[in-house]
């Protein structure tokens, strides 16, 4: 699960460093750039300790 949330994480802030320099996206790439932000910290919290 955290290697999905870090994956996805990494996919949005590419799509969102990629519209912020092209300017076509409008405001759905700072959403995804939430929802990235959102998915590291929940990795952050949760840690290593999810694997079993």
């Amino acid at each position: 699960m955290g290697n999905l949330l870090y994956g996805i994480a990494v996919i949005l802030i590419t799509i969102w460093a990629i519209g912020f320099f092209a300017y076509s996206a409008g405001a759905i790439i700072h959403v995804l750039l939430v929802i990235a932000i959102i998915s590291i910290l929940l990795r952050v919290i949760q840690g290593n300790s999810t694997t079993k």
